[in-house]
């Protein structure tokens, strides 16, 4: 029997010789699975690749044969990922395989071997090289993007597609991704940006993932085992098990007294887990807090999972991490409670924590010693620790805004830890049931395939002075034309065309429908409809009726409704994050405005009834309070494409009666009004006017999408010409400045220096007055203090350049620079002046910042990086740059030096 043509292709495939893959494959202690070879393969012929496939599958194997192929062929590989503790992992692994002398690490804080023909970094370290022009990028063959789906997030998101649009046209790409539903789509583009590009996905996970849901102190699986037509159901003893609990306990209505639910202690969970033998697992926990109260709890009541042996191996792990620690703070880092915890193989791993502490757990966890971990999502993100079951505690998080449900693909990115390749026959993800909590929701999250990757890329200060720089005005919009997230936008605007298309046929037949022998339908139509508009306008002018009809309109408002606000400081487009719960006669709904202002407005701030102009949806809770999610919140408002309507100048009433009159008499004077036919033709006339509206607001989309990058970047050129960073297509001298400050605040940090209010400053007062550029408190705080003289001066003159800068930014309709916050400003001055981190952290606590050790390692690295960036673009020479090389020094001391090179 003749072979089919895709076995035949398959034969003709192994044919091909693969030297090079051969060669590496020999020295992997497995066999390459389909997938990877597939991906190899195409890299060995030249192509670039991205790898899609889930959590586990080893798809970073791919990234390591581009490693190969370089050094083989005399080349060089930069291997880049989302996160440092990634990229230290990372470095680690390639430089056993490959000898220290070969590879070299590239972070915010710490560079080892830069020159290396293999240099991990991060992926901001990269994508500023090739805004430097580097030499360092010099024969440059390969670049693995690890974690290549981070283009999604929000906030980072932008930097990896600026990379892929930069990077040059020789250089081979390595995307590696989490399973997502639209890997084709974003194939597509990679191969419109970067050339010939193969995508190879895989949906299969190595290690069968089994999903249960725990309800008190019973294991049930979620799926039932067996069913007749093969697909997955809901175990029906689960459901039976949930109906009951929910009828007894009655935890939806008011307490009567009655018995009520209460989930397992978590260090019931823990023993329960290891008494199934489905240790080590990671529990989830989305906060900080609840992770260290979670190992808090297992300590008391006396929970140990190691032995003795066991016990001292952790005790020599800790003592050579944390050997650099200086004595005197290890009380205040609460050191030895953290210790005690890890001997019984119990820890916390999150954001919070001190980096060594963190890599300290995560080595331990690796080798098979701590095996309970509680833990924030940031450990889903890539970082090599797999175990054997995961738990998920609740179905909801705090995403920095609101309180939201889990997506599927947040799900798959958590759970798809559990199960370990070569380890593990099988993984195990476990839902801990709350009132509340429907195991078909669960169900739903479990079985979802779809996760699509969206894009977050906006261009911004920096990029838009190096686009010009170089490539020019003209081919720096045709790169923002290129970027995926114009790639998509233009992909959504097909559908929106295919709408209008079909309403111009819709507004064809009813145009046919309404046409009358007597005369122009349409304009008796248009004549009907100025009447009627008319008659509405002079009702609202009685004053009881009007407030009636303001109060009626404020209480149909429905939470996400946009509408305008009249006049005064307030005015512009708004958001309804509440409608309030206030008296019928005065509704007071909470609204957000496009500048960001949060408030309840009544009936006295609407002269008029409000009109809904158009919907946005908004997270399940909205905290208003806080600033970054009224930034957020406004910008997405902005990005609407909403548009408030011009309110011509109101005439007075005896105008309006005369032009009423007049358009009564023009309607019955009207061929058209003696057509016995007349109101079915107008029938037909107010099905058109509805179609037309919304034909219209289609067409508004369609002309926000397109080219709306572009349109951006001219509006971010305008204003950069108009502060005298830009002269036509050249760069003056405070835009090659601006060019060479990579942050958020980058505009503001410019324009401080370009206004010399840092001049002057000791090293000390230069660093907490650099904080509040880089800070962000975790939540509303009050005013806190800040160190008198200098520093308070030049705070009031940065925030005041603050304030013109976003002035300038509502006028261009740009996105707003976020507001300076001072609350890090007392702890980093007294640091630089070389208190202790005890005494620190109490002056912190007493100036109301919510900061833990980690966070403040964390805040003081950011600031350390603006620093050498100012040092960097004023040079040593000046008396700005020198105090921030004293800055920087006085800063990298203690804890905050740990780790860095």
């Amino acid at each position: 029997m003749a072979n089919s043509p895709a076995e035949a292709y398959a034969a003709a495939r192994r044919r091909v010789a693969f030297p090079r893959l051969d060669e590496f494959a020999g020295g992997l202690p497995f066999e390459l699975d389909p997938f990877q070879r597939e991906a190899c393969e195409a890299l060995e012929e030249g192509h670039g690749v991205l790898v899609c496939a889930p959590t586990g599958a080893g798809k970073t194997v791919v990234g390591e044969f581009a490693v190969h192929l370089a050094l083989a062929q005399g080349g060089k590989c930069f291997y880049t990922t989302p996160i440092k503790a990634l990229s230290n992992q990372k470095y680690a692994d390639l430089a056993a395989r490959h000898g220290a002398g070969t590879v070299g690490l590239l972070t915010g804080d710490t560079s080892i071997n830069g020159g290396a023909a293999v240099v991990v970094m991060t992926t901001e370290v990269l994508r500023n090289m090739i805004y430097a022009r580097s030499s360092t990028l010099d024969g440059l063959a390969y670049v693995v993007m690890d974690e290549i789906h981070y283009l999604a997030d929000r906030f980072r998101g932008a930097v990896w597609e600026e990379v892929i649009l930069n990077l040059p046209e020789s250089v081979r790409l390595v995307g590696l991704s989490a399973t997502v539903s639209n890997a084709e789509e974003f194939g597509e583009w990679l191969v419109d940006v970067r050339g010939d590009t193969a995508v190879v996905v895989d949906e299969h996970r190595p290690v069968p993932l089994w999903q249960h849901m725990m309800v008190g102190s019973r294991m049930f699986d979620l799926f039932a085992e067996n069913t007749t037509d093969g697909r997955l159901t809901v175990d029906p003893q689960l459901v039976q098990r949930v109906q009951d609990l929910e009828r007894r306990s009655g935890w939806d209505r008011p307490r009567h007294g009655g018995p009520r639910f209460r989930p397992p202690a978590r260090m019931d969970v823990v023993a329960r887990l290891e008494r199934d033998g489905l240790l080590p697992a990671i529990t989830f926990i989305f906060s900080r807090a609840g992770c260290e109260a979670a190992v808090n709890q297992c300590v008391r009541s006396g929970l140990r999972l190691t032995t003795p042996e066991e016990s001292e191996q952790i005790r020599r792990v800790v003592d050579t991490r944390t050997a650099d620690l200086p004595e005197g703070d290890l009380g205040v880092l609460g050191f030895w409670e953290w210790r005690d915890a890890l001997e019984r193989g119990v820890a916390a791993h999150h954001a919070g924590m001190l980096p060594a502490f963190k890599e300290t757990v995560e080595e331990l966890f690796v080798r098979g010693l701590v095996r309970a971990v509680f833990a924030t999502e940031t450990l889903a993100l890539g970082i090599n620790m797999p175990a054997r079951t995961v738990v998920l505690e609740r179905l909801v998080k705090y995403n920095g805004e609101a309180h939201v449900d889990l997506t599927p693909g947040e799900y798959t990115q958590l759970t798809g830890r559990a199960g370990r390749r070569g380890i593990d026959v099988e993984g195990h993800a476990v839902v801990l049931w709350q009132p509340g909590v429907d195991p078909t929701q669960v169900a739903g999250l479990a079985s979802t395939r779809t996760y699509p990757l969206r894009s977050s890329f906006r261009p911004g200060y920096n990029m838009a002075v190096n686009l010009v720089d170089r490539v020019g005005v003209a081919a720096g919009r045709a790169l923002l034309e290129q970027s995926f997230a114009q790639f998509q936008a233009d992909r959504s605007v097909v559908g929106l065309a295919r709408r209008i298309d079909r309403n111009a046929e819709g507004l064809a037949g009813y145009a046919e429908a309404m046409v009358c022998h007597a005369g122009d339908f349409a304009e008796y139509a248009q004549l009907r409809r100025q009447i009627s508009e008319r008659e509405r306008s002079l009702a609202r002018l009685g004053g009881a009726a009007r407030r009636a009809e303001v109060a009626a309109s404020l209480r149909q408002l429905k939470r996400g409704d946009v509408i305008a606000v009249p006049g005064g400081r307030r005015s512009g487009l708004a958001v309804v994050i509440d409608p309030g719960d206030g008296p019928a006669d005065d509704p007071r709904p909470l609204l957000l405005t496009e500048d960001r202002w949060a408030g309840r407005l009544s009936m006295a701030d609407f002269p008029t009834p409000v009109e809904v102009l158009g919907r946005m949806r908004l997270p399940k809770r909205v905290e208003h309070r806080v600033p970054r999610v009224r930034r957020d919140l406004a910008s997405a408002l902005r990005e609407t494409g909403i548009e408030v309507p011009s309110r011509s100048r109101r005439r007075s009433e005896a105008a309006d009666d005369a032009e009423l009159a007049a358009l009564r008499r023009a309607l019955r004077a009207h061929p058209c009004h003696r057509c016995d036919d007349r109101e079915a033709h107008a029938r037909w006339a107010e099905r058109y006017d509805r179609l037309d509206r919304d034909t219209d607001t289609l067409r508004q989309q369609v002309a926000a999408t397109t080219h709306s990058l572009a349109r951006t970047f001219d509006r971010i050129r305008a204003l950069l010409t108009e502060r005298g960073y830009l002269d036509g297509e050249q760069l003056t001298e405070h835009g090659r400045r601006l060019a060479r400050l990579w942050s958020e605040t980058d505009l503001l940090t410019a324009e401080c220096l370009r206004h010399r209010i840092w001049d002057g400053l000791e090293p000390a007062e230069l660093a907490a007055v650099v904080s509040v550029l880089v800070f962000e408190a975790r939540g509303d705080a009050a005013a806190p203090r800040v160190p008198p003289g200098p520093v308070s001066d030049a705070l009031v003159e940065t925030v005041r350049l603050w304030a013109e800068l976003e002035a300038d930014e509502r006028r261009y309709r740009l996105e707003r620079t976020r507001e300076p916050d001072l609350g890090f400003a007392w702890p980093v001055y007294r640091w630089a002046r070389g208190e202790s981190l005890s005494a620190v952290l109490v002056a912190a606590e007493t100036n109301g910042a919510e900061l833990s050790a980690g966070d403040f390692v964390r805040w003081c690295r950011q600031v350390v990086d603006v620093l050498d960036q100012v040092r960097g673009v004023e040079g040593e020479s000046s008396a700005v740059g020198a105090a921030a090389a004293a800055a920087v020094r006085a800063l990298r001391r203690g804890v905050v030096a740990l780790g860095t090179v």
